[in-house]
C-alpha cells in the first residue's frame, strides 16, 4: 500500500517497533494527525480472549470523561410514555414498527446508536440481520436495552462508547479527536483501559492485553507497552 507524503513524513517521527508509555504515545499520535480535518484518535486493543467461547466474550460500555468529539445520533425504539420520554431526553429519532421497512428496505441509517425498551426487542429483533453486522443491535450489557431511556440517551450524548471483541479478538474504539489536549486523550484512554481490564473474563489465562496501538484516522499507529496498562 502506497502512503502519501504526509504519512511518510509523520512516520519518521517515531520508532514503529518501539512500545511507548501512554503519555508519550499520545503526544506522538497527536503529531501524526496531519490531515486537513480533525482526525479521530482510535485505540486498537488485542486481547488474549478467544471470542469463540461464550465465557471469553467482552462487551460493555463506558462514558469517556471528555466525550468522543462527535455527538452521536440516537434512535430509540419505544412506545407511548417511553416514546415521549425519549423525545424529551433528546433522542434524534423515536419510533416503533413503522421504522422497520425504512431501515430494511430503504437502507436508512441516519443514526449511530440504537436504544430500545425491553418490550420492543421483539420488533428490533426483526432487524437483526441488518443492525447486527453494523454493530448497532441494542444490548443489555451495553445499556442500550433499558426502561431508563433518559439515562441511556444522556450517557450516549455525553460520550458513552461501546466496546466489544471483533472476530479477531481485537477491540476497536475511538478515544477522542486530534484537537483534544494530551490530558483529555489520556483521561479518555485510561478510562477505557480501566473498563476493559475490569471486564476481563475469568476464563482467560495468561496475558490479557496482548498489544495496544493508538492511531489517527489517516496516520500510522503507535504501539503502547501493554504490561504497563494492566
Amino acid at each position: 500500500m502506497k502512503h502519501g507524503k504526509k504519512y511518510v513524513e509523520a512516520a519518521k517521527l517515531y520508532d514503529k517497533q518501539n512500545q511507548y508509555d501512554r503519555d508519550e504515545a499520545i503526544s506522538i499520535v497527536k503529531k501524526l494527525a496531519v490531515a486537513k480535518f480533525d482526525e479521530t484518535i482510535e485505540a486498537h486493543i488485542r486481547t488474549g480472549c478467544d471470542g469463540r467461547h461464550a465465557d471469553q466474550q467482552i462487551r460493555g460500555a463506558v462514558v469517556l470523561p471528555h466525550g468522543t468529539g462527535k455527538t452521536a445520533r440516537v434512535l430509540v425504539f419505544a412506545k407511548n410514555a417511553k416514546a415521549d420520554e425519549a423525545q424529551a431526553a433528546g433522542a434524534d429519532y423515536v419510533g416503533a414498527e413503522e421504522l422497520i421497512p425504512k431501515i430494511q428496505n430503504e437502507g436508512w441509517f441516519e443514526f449511530d446508536v440504537v436504544v430500545a425498551t425491553p418490550d420492543m426487542m421483539g420488533v428490533v429483533g426483526r432487524l437483526g440481520r441488518v443492525l447486527g453486522p453494523k454493530g448497532l443491535m441494542p444490548n443489555p450489557k451495553a445499556g442500550t436495552v433499558t426502561m431508563d431511556v433518559t439515562k441511556a440517551i444522556q450517557d450516549i450524548k455525553a460520550g458513552k462508547i461501546e466496546y466489544r471483541l471483533d472476530k479477531t479478538n481485537i477491540i476497536h474504539v475511538p478515544i477522542g479527536k486530534a484537537s483534544f489536549t494530551e490530558e483529555q486523550l489520556a483521561d479518555n484512554f485510561q478510562t477505557l483501559i480501566d473498563a476493559i481490564n475490569k471486564a476481563r473474563p475469568s476464563a482467560v489465562k495468561g496475558q490479557f492485553l496482548k498489544s495496544i496501538t493508538i492511531t489517527p484516522t489517516m496516520g500510522p499507529g503507535v504501539k503502547l507497552n501493554p504490561a504497563k496498562l494492566v
